[in-house]
């Protein structure tokens, strides 16, 4: 499999079933996809807002649903094989990606596989292992997390600073700087504190590029 970022602004997804596992899908994709769920019942776990509709669905109906909601994704994710196996197939003859959480290791040709995610802000970092070990991508996701803890805030220093040095400085010297700030330890603890040396940091790094005097 070959990991790909997609983008759900204004997109709905589809889950077909209401437990624990349905939530933490429906959790997972409201952040930015218009949420469906379709279950008969539903358990007491937050569905992170999405619309919940009482329904029991049985494969031939699955179809229809699917048809109904034009999702750009669809969750199998009910406790009854037969329901899933009716979701998956109607997503594909009706050409929409399909995620079921049922299975585990290798997929069929177009499934999605949601992988264990790290978040901050525009910033995402995802682990997968193939389906062979969920618990092995947990573990890794919780060595990441502290890695990536501030990334969300140096992706929008440096997105501002390359295009306030577009007029300033040539392609390659613009790219040095980058690379610079992004390594720089005393910027990134800059960012943990919340200091305000920063801006000075950064006309540091610049200057030890340029070999310009600030």
């Amino acid at each position: 499999m070959i990991p790909l970022l997609h983008d759900f602004e204004g997109e709905t997804v589809l889950v077909f079933g209401g437990g624990s596992v349905g939530a933490r899908k429906a959790r997972h994709f409201a952040r930015e996809a218009a949420v469906i769920v379709v279950s008969p019942s539903f358990s007491a776990a937050d569905f992170g807002g999405a619309e919940l509709i009482r329904a029991d669905p049985d494969a031939d109906a699955v179809a229809a649903w699917v048809a109904r909601t034009d999702p750009a994704l669809v969750v199998a994710a009910t406790d009854d094989e037969t329901v899933n196996d009716a979701v998956e197939t109607a997503a594909s003859d009706q050409n929409i990606l399909c995620n079921r959480a049922d299975q585990s290791g290798p997929r069929d040709p177009g499934s999605v596989v949601v992988p264990a995610t790290v978040r901050d802000g525009p910033v995402v970092v995802s682990v997968a292992t193939g389906g062979r070990s969920p618990a092995l991508s947990r573990a890794l996701r919780e060595r990441i997390e502290p890695l990536v803890e501030n990334a969300g805030a140096m992706a929008d220093l440096t997105a501002d600073l390359r295009s306030d040095l577009k007029e300033r400085l040539p392609a390659g010297e613009r790219r040095a700087v980058l690379r610079e700030v992004v390594r720089d330890d005393a910027v990134w603890k800059g960012l943990d504190s919340g200091s305000s040396n920063i801006d000075q940091r950064v006309t540091d790094v610049i200057s030890d590029v340029t070999g310009d005097c600030p």
